[in-house]
């Protein structure tokens, strides 16, 4: 067993966001929209993601400086406009959670991560062929089963939010459940088992130190070549 060495010298930490566009499927459940980096990218290149990137000036221009969450906010509509070429509403953007990569990440993306509805089911997605190079509405069970079968690549933030939204049986019981919770801050540590990486989150008997081995609270993902599984008191079924 081993754990995460803390490094004082960690990257900065750089402001980002994306946005999960979601629609009802025809047979319950809800999917998302999921775009494929081009693989020759230094960021998660190849993987599966939602639309996103980086905030920049332009999207702070006219805001309070403290207000990360609307720049954050015009960021992933701009990103979502640019990468998918759907035009959201950032006033219909529920924020639900947070997400800071651990100290080991050689680029650290601070990210907002949004939900919406699609501006329609029959939404018309254009990607460019540069940064994104395949697009697909995916069920999250389905998408979570192709990653384990390693058909796709998938990030802890992304699975885990496929996970949460595998729950939910509409897009407005996803955007309801979202509305009615703070929005969740998830600062994630490394630990491994053996071969078997571990991410830590707040409130895991490992997560300040202790042995990943040891009983306790339980908040990670663990990460096995052939299947991930998020382990999480109060989750359930």
């Amino acid at each position: 067993m081993t754990r995460e060495r803390r490094d004082e010298d960690a990257s900065p930490i750089i402001p980002a966001a994306t946005v999960v566009v979601l629609r009802d499927h025809a047979d319950g459940g809800v999917e998302a929209l999921m775009l494929r980096r081009n693989a020759k990218l230094e960021f998660a290149g190849g993987m599966w993601v939602f639309p996103g990137g980086r905030v920049d000036d332009g999207d702070r221009a006219g805001l309070a400086v403290d207000d990360a969450e609307g720049a954050a906010r015009r960021a992933a509509v701009r990103e979502s406009a640019e990468e998918a070429g759907v035009e959201l509403d950032p006033d219909a953007l529920v924020w639900f959670s947070h997400w800071t990569p651990p100290p080991i990440a050689p680029k650290r993306f601070g990210t907002y991560f949004f939900a919406t509805a699609a501006p329609a089911a029959d939404v018309v997605v254009t990607i460019d062929g540069g940064e994104i190079h395949d697009h697909a509405w995916m069920r999250p069970r389905e998408a979570m089963a192709r990653r384990d079968a390693q058909e796709i690549q998938l990030g802890p933030p992304t699975w885990i939010t496929l996970a949460e939204l595998a729950r939910h049986e509409t897009v407005d019981a996803a955007l309801d459940a979202f509305r009615q919770r703070p929005a969740e801050h998830f600062a994630t540590r490394i630990a491994s088992i053996g071969d078997r990486l571990i991410a830590l989150y707040d409130g895991d008997v490992a997560y300040d130190g202790g042995d990943p081995d040891a009983d306790g609270g339980r908040h990670r993902l663990s990460m096995a070549d052939d299947g991930w599984r998020y382990e999480r008191d109060g989750w359930g079924s």
